[in-house]
């Protein structure tokens, strides 16, 4: 007769997730070691271009390194290159020591894959012949007044060549000006010590699925494989190896039916020692502890999604809502405008879950929590435009 698997209480696994994703205590350290130790155990940080407040790689390393500037991930890619840029779901900063692991990824891309669009060699070997000649380049660098119709080399084909010599591997992105990236070959890039051998697809799902567990503390087996496609069978065949070895441990989640989790041995033996403090993080909706919704609203409760891709008529809540997490609770979300000119930084409204009751304790830490991150984001001033009438005022001692 087959054992019965454990089951955990729901506020463990969030206590546990918690702890794992650098949301509870302080794991990472301070300054530029601290961002690279959060790099490095979360796996991934997220790029986006979406700049309402700090972007989402800058915001992500704020919630767990207070005293984070965003000199440090540049200098981390440029100068120390203990990071790189490429695509984990989607585009992110990785820590270099993870490189091998890109490469399965950019030899889909070598031997036939495209980037969005279809390949255009002619382009491609253009632009990479001019890099090879001049040097670092950007997109702009390729913007060429078109002297006649028929001129191949404009700069929108230049800029998709940029982006799938990139997803091949053969340029990396160097630096950014701005926000605008600055390609390199990748031999003038990547570091002599990196390790480069083309890990066997079980070395790939066994770091896939060691990168799940550690930045998640508990993980549904279909989490381990999110938006990477072919992947739910090789890591099912690959986990059911691992889980002879009792390195990994198969849990159930208390009202999660019958689901059946993964967590390590050795998050079991930290269990009775978690917990919490009352805390509030103002989060990125593209943070790593939000960015799997469907997990999000098994493991906390919370349903959460980001409004700026739905259209205006539609919208709940807002444009760009920040998930307001308090202790082991996502308790709101509020939607937010950081106006760096005037120094001002706007709750263009606020919205609590149903059933939370915001009192003096929550209102103190939310308010210091928000005055550290309107700094963050350069503003000065707090301005809460919609919200509860109550609450607001409340919120007005202190600003």
């Amino acid at each position: 007769m087959q054992q019965a698997l454990p089951t955990l209480p729901l506020e463990t696994v969030r206590l546990l997730a918690l702890k794992c994703q650098g949301l509870s205590g302080k794991p990472f350290g301070k300054a530029k070691k601290g961002a690279l130790a959060a790099v490095q155990h979360l796996g991934y940080v997220q790029i986006d271009t979406l700049s309402v407040v700090a972007r989402a790689h800058h915001h992500i390393l704020y919630s767990r390194l207070p005293d984070y500037k965003e000199t440090y991930l540049s200098e981390l890619l440029e100068k120390d290159k203990q990071v790189f840029e490429y695509w984990s779901h989607a585009a992110s900063y990785l820590p270099m020591s993870d490189y091998r692991f890109s490469l399965p990824r950019k030899k889909l891309f070598t031997e036939g894959k495209s980037h969005w669009f279809e390949k255009d060699t002619k382009i491609m070997k253009y632009v990479l012949d001019r890099i090879k000649a001049e040097g670092p380049l950007q997109s702009k660098d390729f913007e060429f007044k078109r002297t006649d119709p028929g001129n191949w080399y404009e700069w929108k084909p230049a800029k998709k060549a940029l982006e799938q010599l990139f997803m091949e591997g053969k340029l990396m992105v160097a630096k950014r000006q701005g926000f605008q990236k600055v390609y390199d070959l990748t031999e003038r890039v990547l570091p002599d010590e990196v390790n480069t051998k083309m890990p066997t697809e079980k070395e790939y799902i066994e770091h896939l699925i060691k990168r799940a567990v550690e930045a998640n503390g508990v993980v549904e087996e279909k989490e381990i494989s999110y938006l990477r496609k072919g992947m739910k069978e090789p890591v099912k065949k690959v986990l059911t190896g691992l889980l002879k070895s009792e390195k990994y441990i198969e849990v159930m989640v208390e009202g999660s039916g019958n689901s059946k989790f993964i967590t390590s041995a050795v998050h079991l033996k930290l269990l009775d020692k978690l917990n919490v403090k009352p805390e509030v993080h103002l989060l990125s909706p593209f943070d790593n502890i939000v960015i799997q919704r469907k997990r999000l609203e098994r493991i906390f409760n919370f349903d959460y999604q980001i409004e700026c891709y739905v259209p205006e008529p539609k919208r709940k809540y807002g444009y760009f809502c920040l998930p307001v997490l308090f202790g082991d609770k996502f308790i709101g979300r509020f939607d937010p405008k950081a106006d760096r000119a005037g120094k001002t930084f706007y709750i263009k409204s606020m919205y609590f879950e149903k059933g939370f009751k915001p009192d003096e304790q929550f209102n103190l830490l939310f308010a210091e929590k928000l005055k550290a991150f309107a700094a963050f984001n350069g503003c000065d001033k707090i301005k809460i435009d919609k919200a509860d009438k109550k609450w607001k005022t409340e919120m007005k001692k202190y600003f």
